[in-house]
């Protein structure tokens, strides 16, 4: 039941609220400490996959948990980052775009399993994927970032790019799950 890759999902989900506690920690050393524990989270991430399918250990168990705590770290990380506007204004609407899509895509998945169907990965949204994680670990540096690196900006660049994706990718399983709702 916990394998190693069930045990590096699990790690993944009880670093959220050492996340949340980053920005709590006055200073750029708090920036620091959260992107850190965002970037192990998201190394995580790859472990335990790489490791499920290396050691030939994937469970029901994993394949469960794992995109739960991809959306559960994606949304405490937004959601912080809006409580002490590193997002604010008008990104605040495609951090919100971000969030109802994984929720719609998540219910939409587990309504289709229950009918059989299965709704692949599009590479579409690996690349949706890949550039929210960028935003992310930019506008959680935010202002401690050297001089040199704008990361606010590229944050949110990244982030209007990824809401975007999105819309684009959140309708596309939308449509492919309709065919299956008579």
């Amino acid at each position: 039941m916990f394998n190693l890759p069930n045990i590096l999902t699990l790690s993944r989900i009880l670093m959220i609220p050492l996340l949340v506690g980053s920005f709590y920690i006055e200073g750029h050393v708090g920036n620091w400490i959260g992107f850190a524990i965002f970037a192990l989270a998201g190394i995580t991430d790859f472990f335990d996959g790489y490791l499920a399918r290396r050691l030939k250990q994937s469970s029901k168990l994993g394949a469960f948990m794992d995109p739960i705590a991809d959306k559960l770290l994606i949304a405490a990380a937004l959601m912080m980052m809006v409580a002490v506007e590193r997002i604010s204004g008008l990104s605040v609407l495609a951090a919100v775009v971000i969030l109802c899509r994984e929720f719609l895509v998540s219910g939409l998945r587990e309504f289709l399993a229950e009918l059989k169907v299965s709704v692949p990965v599009t590479k579409l949204a690996k690349w949706k994927t890949t550039i929210q994680i960028f935003a992310l670990g930019f506008l959680l540096v935010g202002e401690a970032s050297p001089k040199a690196i704008p990361s606010i900006e590229i944050g949110d660049a990244c982030l209007w790019i990824a809401a975007l994706l999105t819309l684009y990718t959140g309708y596309d399983y939308l449509r492919a799950g309709l065919k299956h709702m008579d």
